[in-house]
């Protein structure tokens, strides 16, 4: 009990609400509540007048990211009690939903360009002093959400939220947008906020030891829990001893969008999304990042780039987590600075060409287009990183669809030297992900013109000429097989994306541009 002990490096946090996979849209009140009533109740509901239909879809490739609920059907019983369970204890949020889409209809009915005083008193009263409504230049009117006051409302409890801790298991979990997790033999299940500090002592163990005493206490366990506990510790450290580097400067590539920039005095993280199997060759793991991470940079809220599952394990070794202000109350643009506050993180938010300055560099953010189908969402940023004499571009997953944007950016800042880019050309409809958000029904045709798609081939060098970067490098978009379960992604050869890749290659090397399709683990020193 009192011989020092690290956390394993294998070992895997899943964030839950109500049993289901935390991300943004899941755990931001207004948001949550409308996911929880219009795209979770009713998946439960359809997987248990058919279980055998759900399962078997959640095994065809063709449906991948379906949402389809992939529990066996001998379990069914548990997906009754969750459901059961929903219905009583989230009556509130379920309201409060049911609420938003009343009044929404009510705006579009009774908001026709003259004086708006007389709706407020037929708002449902889960809304009352929570809202604002609001005409824009087009005449135009619609709500927008106090959501720091909804965040106390009934709303927003942390009774939702649990964690299941466990062992990398090497093999695909379920769909993270559709398959709530249940109890299991080999996982330690807490009915713990996400802020509780027992999480911060747990994962700070991977970088300096602890007893299991001490966690016990600290994590609040039963005596039933502690074999649990016991199973994912260890008496050695497994850390890399290359984590820090003692001159220059480096980046390291860590799959999707996560890179990793350093110099002697700082560590940069963006869009952190970290690999578990530290038995798998390849890829870089908890065990090669610095002990401390100055800034973490979050591009935007998609559930691939901020992901809880890693905020989680990093929290006590990071500065500041860097997000992009909001809109301030719209629907679909909920804030990430409370969010990730209501967490237990510390967080810098800034707009456009803001700066936060590191030990010997600064990070300035600069616009996003595209990516959101559309929506009026403006929690979106890329960013531009002064660090060891390189000027570095982060563009994520976002658009070239208007490329003097970028001539912009270059004339404010200067020429990148290196440039990441996502090439996700070919994206999800507006629905997979915001249909629970959209209170007035849309087209098939409409939604599929509407993809959740950043650049392809064309504006991804359009950027890169616009920057004059000499490098460029496109992250995978989701190939890798250890993030399936947050991506859900399949390719072929055939594949749009990889094609767009192969394209954008050939033009790089005919305009004398350095530059690589990255997979897996990459370094860069200088």
């Amino acid at each position: 009990m009192d011989d020092p002990r690290f956390l394993r490096s294998n070992v895997i946090i899943e964030p839950l609400v109500d049993s289901f996979y935390a991300w943004a849209h899941t755990v931001a009140p207004v948001q949550a509540s409308m996911n929880l009533a219009f795209l979770q109740v009713p998946m439960l509901e359809s997987y248990l007048q058919a279980p055998q239909v759900h399962v078997a879809a959640s095994s065809n490739p063709d449906l991948r990211g379906g949402y389809f609920v992939n529990v066996a059907e001998e379990r069914s019983g548990e997906i009754r009690e969750l459901l059961a369970s929903i219905r009583r204890d989230r009556a509130d949020m379920l309201r409060f939903a049911e609420a938003i889409a009343q009044a929404e209809d009510l705006v579009r009915q009774e908001a026709t360009g003259f004086d708006l005083t007389p709706l407020y008193s037929k708002l449902p009263a889960e809304l009352n002093g929570l809202v604002e409504i609001a005409y824009d230049t087009g005449n135009q009117a619609s709500l927008r959400f106090m959501e720091p006051l909804v965040y106390k409302s009934p709303a927003y409890t942390e009774a939702r939220q649990s964690v299941q801790l466990s062992l990398e298991p090497g093999q695909e979990r379920p769909f993270i947008l559709s398959t709530p997790r249940l109890a299991s033999p080999d996982v330690l299940d807490l009915a713990i906020p996400f802020r509780h500090p027992g999480l911060q002592n747990l994962f700070q163990a991977r970088i300096r030891p602890t007893t299991t005493a001490a966690l016990r206490e600290a994590l609040e366990l039963e005596e039933s829990q502690f074999a649990l506990l016991d199973g994912l510790l260890t008496g050695e450290s497994s850390l890399r001893p290359d984590r820090h580097i003692e001159s220059g400067g480096r980046v390291r590539y860590y799959g999707h969008a996560c890179l990793a920039l350093q110099s002697p005095q700082a560590a940069i993280l963006t869009d952190p999304f970290i690999s578990a199997d530290c038995d798998a060759s390849g890829r870089y793991t908890y065990d090669d990042l610095p002990d401390h991470i100055d800034l973490v940079l979050i591009t935007h809220g998609h559930q691939d780039h901020i992901v809880l599952e890693t905020l989680l394990q990093l929290r006590g070794r990071v500065g500041a987590v860097v997000v992009p202000r909001s809109s301030r109350g719209n629907l679909c643009d909920p804030s990430l600075r409370l969010y990730l506050e209501h967490l237990g993180l510390p967080v810098v938010e800034v707009d456009d060409f803001d700066e936060v300055e590191f030990p010997g560099g600064k990070v300035t953010a600069t616009p996003f287009l595209g990516e959101h189908a559309d929506l009026d969402i403006r929690a979106k940023s890329t960013f531009w990183v002064e660090m060891a004499g390189r000027r570095i571009f982060v563009g994520a997953d976002s658009s070239g669809i208007d490329p003097a944007l970028y001539r912009h950016v270059r004339e404010h800042l200067g020429t990148a030297d290196m440039a990441f880019l996502g090439m996700e050309c070919d994206g999800a409809p507006l629905t997979w992900l915001y249909q629970a958000l959209l209170t007035q029904p849309i087209t098939k045709k409409m939604s599929d013109s509407r993809k959740l798609s950043g650049s392809n081939a064309a504006q991804a060098g359009a950027i890169v000429t616009e920057l004059g970067a000499g490098e460029a490098y496109i992250y995978a978009m989701g190939e890798e097989d250890w993030l399936g379960h947050v991506m859900a992604t399949s390719y072929n050869d055939e594949s749009y994306q990889l094609k767009q890749i192969d394209e954008f290659m050939t033009w790089c090397a005919d305009n004398g541009v350095k530059a690589e399709h990255l997979l897996g683990q990459r370094e860069w020193r200088w």
